[in-house]
């Protein structure tokens, strides 16, 4: 069961990467360079790594070029790959600007809209990109603000980050509620004082040494469905 706190939340806050895009497109791209698709999950998981890892230490780089950095790394350890590291690498991150939403997106989005929730995004990755994102799919304007690690200078998971979000929209951290595919991002989110809405999409195991989350859903239309009917 969800806190009182947290049961009735004023704002969503949208992470963007996984939660609203689909980035299966990218496994083509690294295809496209010679390297195999299974290689995606593996670079996406070690940029958030490092990008946590400068935040850990006071530092910060943005998505792009700790991206950039990784398949720099990656791509020569490939068995038999040859080419241009430089040019590869900024074709497969390229891929992020051609990207779509998941299927259960638009129609979640608008009936969480017209419920009465703000809706905005706190992404590591752009906010430019996340106006692309939205724009193509017809939802740009069910979001109120689009915001990105930029701001505070610092990635999710870490506090600021989140505390950044909130005070954009004038709420308190209980009104307000992290919407993510990620479990870290819902811990952090619940640590920061919000409410975090899980999204499975698929996922069946929450880690038990991280927060649980305030609710959880198959995707975004069940979570619709949980929030219009005010149910846990």
């Amino acid at each position: 069961m969800p806190d009182d706190g947290h049961r009735d939340p004023q704002v969503l806050v949208f992470d963007v990467n996984e939660t609203l895009s689909d980035l299966s497109p990218l496994r083509v791209r690294f295809e496209d360079v010679g390297a195999p698709a299974d290689l995606m999950p593996t670079w996406f998981a070690g940029v958030l790594r490092d990008g946590f890892a400068l935040t850990a230490a006071g530092a910060y780089a943005d998505f792009a070029s700790v991206a950039l950095d990784g398949l720099r790394a990656l791509l020569p350890g490939v068995a038999g790959w040859a080419g241009d590291v430089e040019a590869a690498a900024r074709y497969v991150l390229d891929g992020f600007a051609h990207v779509e939403v998941h299927p259960d997106v638009p129609d979640g989005v608008r009936r969480l809209s017209a419920a009465g929730f703000r809706l905005v995004t706190m992404t590591n990755g752009s906010s430019a990109l996340t106006e692309r994102l939205l724009a193509e799919a017809g939802l740009l304007e069910s979001f109120e603000a689009l915001l990105d690690v930029r701001g505070p200078r610092c990635w999710k998971p870490a506090p600021a980050a989140y505390r950044y979000a909130v005070e954009h929209t004038g709420v308190q951290p209980y009104q307000a509620l992290l919407v993510a595919v990620h479990p870290w991002d819902v811990d952090g989110a619940l640590r920061a004082g919000l409410g975090g809405a899980w999204l499975r999409r698929g996922t069946a195991v929450y880690p038990q040494t991280m927060s649980r989350p305030t609710h959880s859903a198959r995707d975004l239309r069940e979570l619709a469905d949980v929030l219009t009917a005010g149910g846990t």
